[in-house]
């Protein structure tokens, strides 16, 4: 699996995680240069508390384009540290 913004690869990986529909990638899938932590967190009722990424690509900011779960329930344990995304990204099959 591929996540594409803005004509950029920002993960790819053959070890995603699927929950609730998402594509979840593991953190050594990204490409670093394109994130930046934000201070954004949410929390889901099962998951946890998501912390964010905001994504940068070719002077284009996409705020909170990238979540992730550090501290996961332990109903989401497989997801921990891995990183899904919205906003726009493409998630697509290599």
């Amino acid at each position: 699996m591929k996540a594409i913004w803005n004509n950029e690869v920002l993960a790819q990986s053959e070890a995603t995680v699927v929950v609730e529909g998402n594509h979840y990638f593991p953190a050594d899938s990204l490409n670093m240069n394109f994130f930046k932590a934000s201070d954004k967190q949410t929390t889901c009722h099962w998951k946890g508390v998501a912390h964010y990424y905001d994504v940068s690509v070719k002077d284009q900011l996409n705020e909170s384009a990238a979540w992730f779960y550090p501290a996961p329930k332990p109903e989401a344990k497989q997801i921990k540290d891995y990183v899904a995304f919205w906003k726009g990204v493409q998630v697509v099959n290599t």
